[in-house]
């Protein structure tokens, strides 16, 4: 069971690791020799970060040493302390997605090139899980707004203006349907309209509603709010594939991560048109949380698309927004 990472009387070991993508989205996984630590296990490539070494100079370096090429382009994507009966590891891990060279096992090893949701058929270390579920993950959760008179008609409409607007793939986009203010039947007769056409577009629904509710409907991906986050008692109680929840502290992170949730939100980052005067985190407070998280976190309240650079640099998976592209 993963747990919000704390400091170990042990030293961490410091290490690079990259989810390479090609032209294509595809990520390459290499598969440790059997005499290593988790030997035999299939892994995303990296190494040690040597004393006084820059991480992005030790990830180029255990790349062109390990695949033969040399990274071009990267970004943050997450940082997980991992703690093993026999050692602890903190993997700094980097998105690369522009590389020169063609890659291949340098070292003898294996390497294979695989789609996203093919990630799931492989075997990783345990400390490798959250890197899987970062790698899945797009950088933009679209929230809604209030939904008042709104139909699956009229949201479908919304959703293509505004990806097309901001110029992504539907893949590049998560879309969670919630008003608090709507009753679940209307919330789930809404949910079972949207739920065809989002999947022929490629677009993943989440829906933001009782565990009950996500069940009865089938629902692939579901989001808690903390309430419900704390009343749960297992993730099992869910029977679909992605849980995710609404958190505000440190303590709510820690309680997602026992449930073995696959993400969180972290609000309110900043002040919001529809809460001001609240109290923030501001980013600093955010970037402690997220050093200790050890699952998936957006960035939640008053940030827009064009934070989501700063937002990777704070630990960020990446932007959550309701204003930012649901129009008032």
């Amino acid at each position: 069971m993963r747990e919000l990472s704390e400091q170990p009387e042990k030293r961490l070991i410091h290490v690079a690791a990259a989810v390479i993508t090609d032209a294509a989205d595809q990520i390459l996984i290499a598969k440790r020799s059997s005499d290593k630590h988790q030997g035999g296990l299939w892994e995303f490539p990296g190494g040690k970060v040597e004393p006084g070494e820059p991480v992005q100079a030790a990830l180029a370096r255990e790349l062109d040493e390990e695949l033969g090429i040399q990274v071009k382009t990267a970004r943050p994507l997450i940082r997980i302390s991992h703690h093993y009966p026999d050692k602890s590891v903190l993997l700094d891990v980097w998105q690369v997605d522009g590389f020169a060279g063609k890659a291949h096992g340098r070292e003898g090893q294996p390497v294979r090139w695989v789609s996203p949701a093919q990630l799931n058929d492989y075997e990783f270390p345990a400390a490798n899980r959250p890197i899987v579920s970062a790698a899945q993950l797009p950088s933009r959760l679209w929230i809604a707004g209030s939904l008042g008179k709104e139909t699956a008609e009229s949201l479908k409409q919304r959703i293509s203006s505004a990806i097309e607007g901001a110029e992504l793939e539907p893949g590049a986009v998560q879309f969670m349907l919630r008003d608090p203010e709507l009753d679940e039947r209307s919330l789930g007769e809404l949910f079972q309209q949207l739920k065809p056409w989002c999947e022929e577009q490629g677009l993943a629904l989440i829906l933001n509603a009782s565990v009950e509710l996500a069940n009865e409907l089938g629902a692939e991906r579901l989001h808690l709010t903390s309430s419900r986050l704390n009343a749960l008692e297992t993730r099992k109680q869910f029977k679909g594939e992605w849980l995710s929840a609404s958190c505000h502290d440190e303590s709510e992170l820690r309680r997602a991560a026992e449930l073995g949730l696959d993400f969180t939100t972290l609000s309110p980052v900043q002040q919001t048109l529809s809460h001001p005067g609240a109290k923030t985190l501001g980013w600093p407070r955010f970037f402690d949380l997220t050093e200790k998280a050890v699952i998936p976190v957006y960035a939640l309240g008053g940030v827009t698309g064009q934070d989501l650079p700063f937002a990777w640099e704070q630990g960020a998976q990446g932007i959550a927004s309701i204003s930012d592209w649901w129009p008032r």
